[in-house]
């Protein structure tokens, strides 16, 4: 039997941050992930950045490769009804700009961080289970190279995603739910080609279009699409004509195009788990919370869980203090709903649902435009758009 402070499952990037600043403030811990580093790196996720996360990253010593890679910029344009268009203007309304620097990249980063401290990853754990998590002795065991392997640690970060072991642990009567699911999907793709100088959103009467980007030779589009959509049913050249077509037409002509280099189709759903704490179990990320990638939130918010949480553990290791674990579902859900409630708000406001009448379109570009017209509403969502600070 291995023994640790800590054990996070999952090697995301909520997983590996959370390690990283333990391991900066001395606190024993070991992550466990079910894939390879190769898998782990491969997934293409979100890439903009509030500038509480970028601050985050500064301040624990991640932030050499963003600086010199992320694409600041300071603001988002919303479009719609083929011209009309709004500016999101964070540097007017917070004086702080946003960053576009992908996931993957801020992955990379932390493994590279935690080989060059020895951190303990182990990899390709399967069939892991977490026992006695309502004791101050909970103990994690799994399967690694055919042998079952047990740690016993003093707490358990749940790290491991929306479909992990960690939220399935707590008992069914102990936790609750809240979901929506949404309608539609989005079909995405990468490319190696210039992005449009900013990030823009399109409400169109085809459906919903967002044009983003992770630097300045690398972009990443959306158009909304059905559930059933069948992604082999959309070449590049389809995607573009019909990405273009959700567009104006001089932002449509500025879009570079170029061979897709990945291409996904995720459905939309709000998801929220509650509480974010059972015994000695902590949920963090996408375990305990999903949002519609409209508001560009997941990310952020998962990095808001690993700081709530590594400041707790950080209290009661080194001050003897616990309130801050014992309150960290509480602190953590409360920006969770803020998020989910924006995120949400955001969705619904862009996207063409089934079912609509012409009175919905219309008072979505009523909103829009009142959104364009007044100083306070534009603030307000400026301010929940750079993500309150932590």
């Amino acid at each position: 039997m291995h023994k640790t402070s800590v054990v996070i499952i999952g090697g995301g990037p909520s997983g590996m941050l959370l390690s990283h600043i333990l391991s900066e403030h001395g606190i024993d811990n070991v992550v466990l992930e079910k894939h390879t580093r190769d898998h782990v790196l491969s997934r293409i996720r979100a890439g903009v950045l509030e500038p509480g996360s970028v601050k985050l990253l500064r301040d624990v010593g991640l932030s050499t490769r963003l600086d010199k890679e992320a694409k600041f910029h300071n603001g988002t344009l919303i479009v719609w009804a083929g011209s009309e268009r709004l500016e999101i203007d964070t540097m007017k309304y917070t004086g702080q700009p946003m960053a576009a620097y992908g996931q993957t990249a801020i992955t990379e980063d932390l493994y590279d961080a935690r080989a060059k401290s020895d951190g303990v990853i182990i990899t390709e754990a399967t069939d892991i289970m977490l026992q006695d998590i309502a004791t101050d002795e909970p103990t994690v065991t799994y399967q690694k190279n055919g042998n079952r392997q047990e740690i016993q640690c003093e707490f358990i970060a749940g790290c491991d995603g929306f479909h992990g072991v960690s939220r399935n642990s707590i008992p069914v009567e102990k936790r609750r739910s809240y979901e929506k699911t949404y309608p539609f999907g989005w079909l995405a793709i990468m490319s190696e080609t210039k992005p449009l100088e900013d990030i823009v959103y399109a409400n169109h009467k085809r459906g919903f279009a967002l044009a983003s980007q992770r630097n300045e030779k690398l972009s990443r589009y959306y158009i909304q699409c059905d559930l059933d959509t069948d992604i082999k049913d959309w070449p590049d050249d389809k995607f573009w004509e019909e990405l273009k077509s959700r567009f104006p037409r001089q932002m449509a002509d500025e879009i570079e195009t170029g061979p897709s280099i990945e291409k996904s189709i995720a459905p939309l759903r709000s998801f929220v788990n509650e509480p974010m704490r059972y015994g000695r179990l902590f949920l963090a990320g996408d375990a305990a919370h999903i949002v519609p990638p409209t508001g560009a939130k997941g990310l952020n918010l998962a990095f808001a869980d690993v700081f709530y949480l590594s400041r707790a553990l950080e209290r009661f290791y080194h001050g003897n203090d616990s309130s801050y674990l014992d309150n960290y579902s509480k602190t953590a859900l409360d920006r969770v709903w803020h998020t989910a409630r924006f995120s949400w708000n955001l969705t619904r406001l862009l996207h063409r649902f089934p079912g609509d009448e012409p009175f919905d379109q219309k008072t979505r570009e009523s909103e829009l435009e009142y959104l364009s017209r007044s100083e306070k509403a534009m603030a307000a969502i400026a301010e929940q758009y750079t993500g309150l600070p932590l």
